[in-house]
């Protein structure tokens, strides 16, 4: 198996270090010829509205989008979630746009209002998730067909549309790597 983590910016080396100690093979994709032969792609935390422009400079955001909606599992995270949604509310940036979401962007504050909290996700199992979260954005509406992992003050910041997954938080910038086995699952 290998998973491609898109490289432009954001927690990439963390995305990978969690991913070798599992045993999975990663690539950096910086260019649309890196995106062949991976079996899933992660969207790493960062700053959206740059992500979505280096997309566009790289010539990556139609490829990704394509191989999103043929099918190829993909997992964002705090970025990653907004690039995925179809709705960035008050927001005409660059979009992969595959997953029938309203994400509201810096919905928790500032940077100054980050902040961690360990929560019950009855997915992941029965122990607590320390979940990270800095400026993060969420799911204010999804579509019948998204299903929700978790919410947070009524807020969803955990959610899965077929073969696409999105946090709000960080799971990288954890030991825990419940998130991204729940992603591979997906990948099998």
């Amino acid at each position: 198996m290998k998973i491609g983590i898109l490289s432009l910016q954001g927690a990439v080396r963390e995305h990978r270090n969690l991913l070798h100690r599992l045993g999975v093979e990663t690539v950096d994709v910086l260019y649309p010829e890196d995106l062949h032969g991976i079996n899933g792609l992660i969207l790493p935390g960062g700053e959206s509205t740059t992500a979505g422009k280096l997309m566009v400079r790289y010539g990556l955001l139609e490829p990704i989008a394509d191989l999103g909606r043929k099918g190829l599992p993909v997992f964002g995270t705090c970025t990653g979630m907004i690039l995925l949604s179809k709705h960035i509310n008050r927001s005409a940036q660059y979009r992969l746009g595959l997953m029938d979401t309203y994400v509201e962007r810096n919905a928790f504050g500032r940077q100054l209002d980050s902040f961690e909290a360990d929560m019950s996700v009855p997915v992941l199992g029965e122990q607590p998730y320390h979940t990270v979260f800095i400026r993060a954005p969420y799911i204010e509406k999804a579509d019948e067909n998204v299903e929700v992992l978790l919410r947070y003050q009524g807020k969803i910041i955990f959610a899965r549309q077929d073969k696409l997954l999105a946090t709000a938080f960080h799971p990288e910038l954890t030991d825990d790597t419940r998130v991204h086995e729940y992603f591979l699952h997906l990948v099998n």
